[in-house]
């Protein structure tokens, strides 16, 4: 009986041991005005100071870090080598607290650092309710050319990671340079910047043999940063099952966001402002509000892009080459300097449908130091400096809506290596003149054979038969012209460009299939069961990117 007793207390002893870092997880408590670094931050009535002392303090599974609202917490928080759990992740967020009560967020200020937050080779992290800056101050010469991150998701070492998501981040004000730096004026036209700039939200991921899956970024707001909002860089698409969501990106000096390497990516319900931002001397002065590279299976839907700038790049939300299968839908674009739809070569099987292009591609080449026509469409061959130009191929561009104003040129290019694409259901209402330009990414194409082929270009609606340049290399067969009559054609919003006219537009689209010879199609379908605004379409669609509604009718300007 006594052996008995004994092994079954050994059990039990053994159990505690093994399962004591999930069972006793740890709170930490840290306030920037009540706290006290002779604590030892495990209860909110005695709160650790600084971000030195939590340092010090070895994270485990299911511990929790809370910092007080309203204090400024500087220096650097690192998260290297930690691995939560499944339903026990890693947690930093903000609390309350009674001694200093405060409705402002904890404000982690990284200046200085190389990041505010470092979250590096780890696994089920979650960080929320943070205000995160890293605004200049020392770094070193090696890496004067190099990068300060307000979160840095950085993997460096083989095996699987992820499953982080960050929410409710407020990141404003990175930058490597001190306030005063200024760049030399060809740097705004190298491809993606040499010098040194800070970015909003990264992700590294380029070890061979390491997979990152599972990151999720919602509703984080990124403004003022020197290049990009939010970028995502991985290699052989081992980044898997992204998903970027309810964000906010405002005034960034390079991109909105970008990604490459990205396989299986969601990026919705963004709202992304005045990318290639210049109105601090230390930002890059150019970028698209969006653009993927090297992707597959990534889909781009509900988002907002508006005022990109730049003097090249810098559309709404443009498909860069190495793509496959990456589907722009239910968007808005307005005012993006380098225009709406835009294509690079090696991309296959990519589409742009039921999206609302406002007075996109307004940058005309060589006024200013632009290099680069903004375009509203543009397949481009361009796959790479010095390679020779390769498609894209399979293009799908259906019941889009493209309103150009008056007094703006409406540009179009078409490489001539482009194979196989479909242009239907489109409204073009350009009130002023439209031409074709010769595609323009470095070595610009040159007027040569037609080569293109596969190409269904029909049932688009035009406000004037001049809508289509006549000297394009391609030209609809079937061409609709007439005033859809939008509800507010000066307006901003999507409900705007709803059209009235109901004997021209309304079940006047055609069934969208597949491309001759594309034995793919879109990898989730051609068919669309509702538009832009939730409209659902029954039997076929009608013209643009929403289905007429009598109610729109009652609302016209």
């Amino acid at each position: 009986m006594k052996i008995k007793l004994n092994k079954t207390f050994q059990f039990l002893f053994f159990l505690i041991l093994v399962t004591s870092n999930s069972i006793w997880a740890t709170n930490i408590y840290i306030d920037a005005h009540g706290g006290n670094d002779t604590n030892d931050g495990e209860s909110k009535s005695a709160p650790i100071k600084t971000l030195a002392k939590l340092s010090n303090i070895q994270l485990k599974a299911n511990d929790k870090v809370f910092f007080a609202n309203g204090g400024e917490y500087k220096g650097t928080i690192n998260l290297k080598g930690l691995v939560g759990k499944k339903g026990k992740p890693i947690l930093l967020t903000n609390y309350v607290s009674k001694t200093s009560p405060s409705d402002k967020l904890p404000h982690i200020n990284g200046k200085g650092h190389d990041n505010a937050i470092l979250i590096e080779n780890a696994k089920f992290i979650q960080i929320s309710n943070l205000k995160i800056s890293a605004n200049g101050g020392s770094f070193t010469k090696k890496k004067q050319n190099g990068m300060r991150c307000g979160v840095l998701i950085n993997i460096t070492e083989e095996g699987s990671y992820g499953f982080i998501t960050l929410s409710n981040l407020r990141v404003e004000d990175v930058y490597l340079m001190k306030e005063g730096y200024k760049r030399g004026d060809r740097e705004v036209f190298t491809p993606n910047g040499t010098q040194g700039y800070g970015w909003g939200i990264r992700i590294l991921a380029r070890k061979k043999g390491a997979l990152l899956e599972k990151v999720v970024i919602d509703n984080c707001e990124v403004t003022n940063v020197s290049h990009t909002g939010i970028k995502i860089t991985g290699t052989n698409k081992n980044i898997k099952d992204l998903k970027l969501t309810n964000n906010i990106v405002f005034k960034t000096g390079g991109p909105g966001m970008q990604m490459s390497n990205v396989e299986d990516g969601l990026v919705a319900k963004n709202s992304v402002n005045y990318s290639g931002n210049n109105d601090d001397s230390r930002k890059w002065g150019r970028g698209s509000g969006l653009w993927t590279w090297g992707c597959n299976k990534v889909l781009i839907e509900h988002n907002e892009f508006r005022n990109a700038h730049g003097p090249a790049d810098s559309a709404g939300c443009h498909i860069d080459f190495n793509c496959s299968n990456v589907i722009v839908q239910y968007n808005i674009s307005e005012n993006n300097a380098g225009g709406f739809c835009e294509i690079l070569g090696n991309n296959f099987n990519c589409a742009y449908r039921y999206n609302v292009s406002i007075n996109d591609g307004h940058r005309v080449k060589k006024k200013g130091v632009a290099s680069q026509e903004g375009k509203i469409f543009w397949l481009s061959g361009f796959n790479g400096k010095g390679k020779e130009r390769k498609g894209p191929f399979n293009s799908y561009f259906y019941n889009n809506t493209i309103y150009v104003k008056d007094g703006q040129m409406a540009k179009v290019a078409i490489d001539r290596a482009a194979k196989g694409a479909l242009i239907a259901n489109n409204i073009f209402y350009i009130e002023g003149e439209s031409k074709q330009v010769l595609g323009d990414q470095y070595k610009p194409e040159v007027e040569g054979e037609l080569l293109i082929e596969n190409i269904v270009f029909k049932n688009n609606l035009f406000l004037k038969a001049s809508n289509w340049p006549l000297e394009a290399s391609i030209q609809d067969e079937q061409p609709i012209i007439g005033d859809p009559k939008f509800v507010n054609k000066n307006g901003r919003n999507l409900l705007d460009f709803a059209p009235t006219n109901k004997d021209l537009v309304k079940g006047k689209g055609i069934q969208i299939i597949e491309i001759p010879k594309d034995k793919k199609g879109l990898y989730i379908g051609v068919e669309v069961k509702e538009d832009i605004l939730g409209n659902p379409i029954n039997g076929k669609p009608d013209l643009g990117a929403i289905q007429y509604n009598e109610q729109y009718s009652q609302t016209q300007k």
